[in-house]
């Protein structure tokens, strides 16, 4: 019982420290391969129009855009 006690603890050391780097880091998680963009897939699901959640998503990123460009000029 006690090595399983200790495997444990060692992987959530593990974890933690994983964690902690991916905190400082401050990226996205991705794909290692590019994902469905890379195989040409524009969205993940077969809807003929994008949900809500979606197209508020789209028009924030879409401000953002604009903002920067602003910011560059």
């Amino acid at each position: 019982m006690t090595i399983y006690l200790v495997t444990f603890v060692v992987f959530l050391l593990v974890i933690a420290a994983m964690s902690v780097g991916y905190i400082f880091q401050q990226k996205v998680v991705k794909g290692s391969c590019g994902g469905l963009g890379a195989v040409g897939i524009a969205k993940e699901c077969n809807c003929p129009e994008p949900c809500d959640a979606r197209l508020k998503r789209e028009a924030r990123e879409a401000k953002q855009q604009e903002w920067k460009k602003d910011q560059i000029m």
